[in-house]
């Protein structure tokens, strides 16, 4: 199978300025190379983590899943982030995984962060989505999800890679550095998390720490504070010889 090439693109957001943040992100889309072949956006991307503007929120026919559906076609790769989408009388924190060849998936976030009043305002998602990537498995999960090792549980092998993208805060910087390894650690996986930096309208400030760490929990790459662009590559082929050189995934709970 052939190796991986993915975009990590960790950005300061304008607080609730739609069409400033997608000028700032195609510009940085433009730029990135053709080998790419996943582009990850932060959570919350067009807008940053807004919970008291409701009217921020777009259809999956808004300006927001279609410029990524526009640039998934442009640059032939697929487009990854969370937006805020309404739909049938309800809002979403939603993942659009949009492909290069005009397909649209979605993963809705589960776990609401409550201590912002996220689950009093948004509608948790039940599903998970696991989408393939040229053989690759790819498990999508947002920001909070990442301290719910259930809901993250790596079945059978059931997905190769796991993304988190995020809006984290900076005091919690340890948790997430934290857990991205032990999520990567507990599930022999790949594991990426794309996080924001710079400081939102609330006045919290965002360390960035976007992360790709390996199936023994070894950081290949990390970034603080300032804005980035990155692309690695990974390997399928140490993967597949991790896992079975230490085969415990055979031996885990099934729930």
């Amino acid at each position: 199978m052939d190796d991986l090439v993915l975009t990590l693109v960790q950005e300061r957001l304008a607080w609730e300025d739609i069409d400033r943040n997608l000028e700032t992100f195609d510009g940085i889309v433009n730029a990135i190379g053709d080998e790419t072949r996943l582009v990850v956006l932060p959570e919350m991307f067009t807008t940053g983590f807004s919970l008291d503007s409701p009217e921020l929120a777009q259809t999956m026919a808004g300006s927001g899943v279609t410029w990524m559906q526009r640039k998934a076609r442009e640059k032939g790769a697929d487009m990854v982030g969370s937006l805020m989408i309404r739909e049938n009388g309800r809002l979403f924190n939603r993942l659009i995984w949009a492909s290069a060849t005009g397909g649209l998936s979605w993963y809705d976030k589960r776990h609401l962060f409550r201590h912002a009043g996220e689950h009093r305002r948004l509608t948790p998602g039940t599903q998970h989505l696991v989408v393939d990537v040229g053989g690759w498995k790819v498990s999508t999960f947002i920001c909070y999800d990442l301290r719910f090792p259930g809901w993250t549980r790596n079945l059978n092998n059931g997905y190769d890679l796991a993304l988190f993208v995020a809006n984290w805060p900076a005091p919690r910087a340890l948790h997430w550095n934290t857990l991205l390894a032990a999520r990567a650690i507990e599930n022999q996986a790949y594991v990426v998390g794309v996080n924001r930096v710079g400081t939102d309208g609330n006045g919290l400030a965002y360390n960035g720490d976007s992360s790709v760490i390996d199936p023994k929990g070894e950081v290949l790459f990390q970034k603080s504070h300032d804005p980035v662009v990155q692309t690695v590559t990974l390997s399928h082929s140490s993967l597949e010889a991790y896992r079975n050189s230490f085969p415990f995934w055979m031996d885990s709970d099934p729930v």
